[in-house]
């Protein structure tokens, strides 16, 4: 995390952000994206993709990058990578994301943007790198050595941020680290070069707390997470099988009763309600009833989403079509940047 100075300072920054995004949504761009690694699931649904669909919709130049390469970070294999891109452009289209207005793009399909790593890599130190906090987490998480990929992660975001000209960046405070490195590589670039990047702010997003069905963050890997993809059956049988305990009366307390608290939580974010009120309603008519409440409320909540994707799963060539289009244009906004970059630095041959 930063200083409490500098985290002062985004906060503040953010909230001006903010208040003028609503009024002046066309002076913001903004790129946002997600690991192809699996299904993307309510946690991400909540904590991102409304909020993404919502800025599109003010009318803030918006882009998403499907981070292919980043898989490889902290994993062995690229194995059913190609398919996990494709259901991620479809889970995009069914959450509200319009590809005329937000181009989906993958990493690996723009080698300009990833170009930008040489010049930028010469800009920080090994230090600078070590230190940031999100690539300590990942390698302690992955069990893996420190790869060159995970030690550069920060700088390969900044080529992300910054070959579209990106001037805010939706991020919760744990990852203001990252835009602080992005900053810098810009700042110190457009000095010793010349002006070509803008240094984007952070536009520190409400965390929205989503718990796996089990009490414990949300996540693939912990066989806990409600996917957008499926069917409401599938719900059901996900919710019937999370754990609660042996208390009859139902009771919102994250702490003591991590399952119920989460199956509130849950169903509160699908009906707008809170957890108390639901608990209240349901009393002491037990877990049965509360995972009862808990799948209605999934299943509604998503189900015009679902009817959407399901438009979406007949139809792959429209999906492809989407992630090609969106490549067309990233690589002629990166082929752009980097011309400009060659210029900057006397690189033109």
């Amino acid at each position: 995390m930063p200083n409490i100075g500098s985290l002062e300072a985004s906060l503040k920054r953010s909230d001006e952000i903010k208040a003028d995004l609503e009024k002046n949504p066309s002076h913001y761009s903004m790129l946002t994206g997600d690991r192809p690694t699996g299904r993307l699931h309510l946690g991400h649904y909540f904590g991102t993709i409304r909020e993404r669909v919502h800025l599109q919709n003010l009318g803030v130049t918006t882009r998403i990058l499907i981070a292919d390469y980043q898989v490889i970070t902290d994993r062995d294999t690229t194995a059913n990578i190609q398919d996990n891109v494709y259901n991620m452009v479809m889970d995009y289209l069914a959450c509200g994301i319009d590809p005329d207005r937000t181009p989906i793009y993958v990493h690996s399909a723009v080698p300009a943007c990833n170009q930008l790593m040489l010049p930028f890599l010469s800009l920080v130190t090994e230090a600078e790198l070590q230190r940031n906090p999100t690539v300590k987490a990942e390698m302690e998480a992955s069990g893996h050595a420190l790869t060159g990929l995970l030690l550069t992660y920060p700088i390969h975001q900044a080529c992300d941020i910054l070959f579209c000209k990106g001037n805010v960046v939706p991020v919760g405070k744990d990852q203001l680290p990252h835009i602080e490195i992005t900053r810098t590589v810009a700042r110190r670039f457009n000095e010793r070069y010349g002006q070509v990047f803008p240094e984007p702010d952070a536009l520190i997003s409400e965390a929205v707390e989503v718990p796996g069905l089990d009490g414990r963050k949300m996540s693939k890997s912990y066989g806990n997470a409600i996917s957008i993809s499926m069917t409401p059956e599938q719900t059901a049988k996900l919710i019937k099988k999370s754990p609660t305990d042996s208390e009859r009366t139902i009771t919102f307390d994250k702490q003591n009763r991590p399952g119920v608290s989460a199956l509130l939580t849950t169903s509160a974010l699908c009906t707008g309600r809170t957890e108390v009120e639901i608990a209240d309603e349901i009393g002491d008519a037990g877990s049965g009833a509360l995972k009862k409440y808990v799948t209605d409320a999934v299943n509604d909540y998503l189900a015009p989403i679902r009817e959407r994707r399901h438009r979406y799963e007949q139809d792959l060539d429209y999906v492809k079509d989407v992630l090609h289009e969106g490549n067309r244009k990233m690589n002629e906004i990166a082929n752009r940047t980097l011309d400009e970059v060659r210029v900057a630095m006397g690189m033109v041959y």
